[in-house]
């Protein structure tokens, strides 16, 4: 069964909008591990908009399922302008402290609303590979947030990676229109790639209840899939138990 991460970056930005630590973010993460979610995911940045690094200092002491932290592996650390908020200590010092079961590196910056595109190996692979290095030195699996793209997942491979996470925005984008077959079928071209060369499978971003059957059913050896702004809505309509139950189905 392909594993069902949730994304808890929506939890905290509710949080965030208020100088509060209601909702809790680790609550949450024990009640999606308690419905039967294989994993918890986050994305703190430097500017910590949502996921902050206590959080991720905290939910490595208590969850036991995976723990996935993805980020950009060149941010840098920042300083806090916000009161009760440590300050952000960069994303590598925050793997080292917390040694994640699984870092997803993604190419996003400080400016972006959300992660839109995958990475481009020719140009970073070369400042990505020793840091991979790193992170399997420590226990880490590596996986790659890439656009469904051949070229750049035979790259992926050659620089260390285990797995790499496609970037779905795309895909989602064409539900339902005239384009989504083939769009679609870029992603299992992308499948197959990642399996001839030896790397596991994980797909995320805008993936939902209404997407997701589709996309696990046509692509290869989809390991693991990760989903937050939808399961974040779903759960509020449809309560978070059956949210997980609904998620969990379109994955068997």
């Amino acid at each position: 069964m392909t594993a069902l991460s949730i994304n808890l970056n929506k939890i905290a930005l509710i949080r965030n909008s208020r100088d509060t630590e209601y909702p809790s973010v680790a609550l949450h993460a024990a009640r999606c591990i308690a419905a039967g979610a294989h994993g918890i995911t986050v994305h703190p940045r430097p500017d910590q908009r949502h996921i902050r690094a206590d959080d991720c200092y905290e939910l490595a002491s208590m969850v036991e399922v995976e723990f996935n932290i993805e980020g950009n592996p060149f941010a840098a650390p920042a300083k806090s302008d916000r009161r009760g908020v440590s300050d952000y200590p960069g994303f590598m010092e925050i793997i080292r402290q917390t040694k994640p079961a699984q870092c997803t590196l993604v190419p996003d910056t400080n400016s972006q609303l959300t992660s839109d595109h995958g990475f481009n190996l020719q140009q970073d692979g070369e400042r990505l590979a020793p840091i991979i290095a790193e992170l399997k030195s420590l226990g880490v699996r590596v996986s790659l947030f890439m656009d469904p793209d051949p070229t750049q997942i035979r790259l992926a491979k050659e620089v260390g990676a285990d797995r790499i996470e496609l970037y779905t925005g795309p895909y989602a984008d064409s539900f339902g229109s005239q384009q989504q077959d083939e769009v679609l079928n870029a992603f299992v071209k992308a499948s197959e790639t990642a399996a001839e060369v030896g790397l596991g499978l994980n797909a995320g971003h805008d993936l939902n209840l209404h997407n997701l059957f589709l996309f696990k059913n046509s692509v290869h050896n989809l390991l693991e899939v990760s989903i937050g702004h939808a399961f974040t809505v779903d759960a509020i309509e449809m309560g978070l138990d059956n949210c997980i139950k609904s998620y969990l189905s379109c994955l068997r």
